[in-house]
């Protein structure tokens, strides 16, 4: 019939942040893996030189300062900041095409990036993954091998000021057991993507088609 239309089934843009040991990038890796249909990872841009093996457009976008400097005035990025001399940020090209075709994309932030992103895509939902104690977080933290002590103390500080900010988010996700984490994660994406006020333009093309119905029928 006339003015028939399909509903609009953009991607949802998801905050994951978490304590340095969390398990965010295993987490992650899980949801893409077993729905590679519905998740994208958003890839971060960076002034920073390739380490090893990493590839541009793999791990990170590599830029010179002064082309990221050039995205920063072109407002091309959704959040950024500055660590110990490098620019890190999430361009935001990448991320809307992402949602336009659909899929879910997840960006691995931190809190201050988290806030930026909140600011320019309210309805993003924040979940914030943790070891289910302090006790644990500092056991992984220790247990990769590679770390010394004082690397490990500085990261358990970083944790305490992560903590007095993550009442921000919407979710807290105990990252105990990976199989029960990502079905909580996955769970709660399909939740959000089907919240009332996402769909508020469908609903409204609905009214419009109840109206013209009734208006035949007089």
């Amino acid at each position: 019939y006339e003015g028939e239309f399909v509903m609009e089934k953009k991607g949802l843009l998801i905050i994951l942040s978490g304590f340095s040991g969390a398990g965010k990038g295993t987490v992650v890796r899980e949801l893409m893996s077993r729905w590679p249909e519905e998740y994208a990872l958003s890839i971060s841009a960076t002034t920073r030189k390739p380490r090893g093996q990493e590839h541009d457009g793999v791990e990170y976008f590599f830029k010179t300062r002064e082309e990221f400097e050039r995205m920063i005035e072109e407002d091309s990025f959704l959040e950024y900041a500055e660590y110990v001399g490098n620019y890190y940020g999430t361009p935001a090209r990448p991320v809307e095409e992402h949602l336009a075709a659909g899929r879910n994309v997840i960006l691995e932030i931190e809190i201050q990036g988290a806030l930026k992103v909140k600011e320019k895509y309210p309805e993003t939902p924040m979940m914030f993954t943790t070891p289910p104690t302090a006790s644990e977080l500092a056991y992984r933290l220790g247990g990769r091998g590679t770390e010394k002590p004082e690397v490990i103390e500085a990261r358990m500080r970083r944790a305490i000021e992560e903590a007095e900010g993550c009442e921000i988010y919407d979710y807290l996700i105990i990252n105990d057991d990976l199989e029960s984490c990502v079905e909580e994660i996955h769970n709660i994406v399909r939740a959000e993507r089907s919240r009332m006020k996402l769909h508020l333009s469908e609903l409204e093309e609905i009214r419009k088609e109840l109206r013209r119905f009734t208006r035949k029928g007089e």
